[in-house]
């Protein structure tokens, strides 16, 4: 089985953004916004918990997700079909 490289960037692209984008405005609603400093805000600049940081969280993930996606989904296919052409 293969992985279609670009589907699967996309997919994964658009549920890290949506994940980190809801995760942020559940955060707010529970906790409000805060100004603290998170491993988020240190990966991802411009990121925090705000409505605008969650915007920006949003492309980040977006990006994020889609560049892991895509090198998991290639890597994934290359190792399948080398295994496939030992068998």
């Amino acid at each position: 089985m293969r992985f279609k490289v670009r589907a699967f960037a996309i997919t994964c692209g658009l549920l890290w953004g949506l994940g980190l984008f809801v995760m942020t405005l559940w955060v707010m609603l529970w906790d409000g916004s805060g100004g603290d400093a998170t491993i988020l805000a240190m990966v991802y600049r411009g990121y925090s918990f705000t409505l605008g940081g969650a915007f920006v969280g949003l492309i980040w993930g977006l990006v994020d997700g889609f560049v892991g996606g895509l090198i998991f989904a290639w890597l994934y296919n290359f190792f399948a079909g080398q295994g496939a052409r030992a068998a």
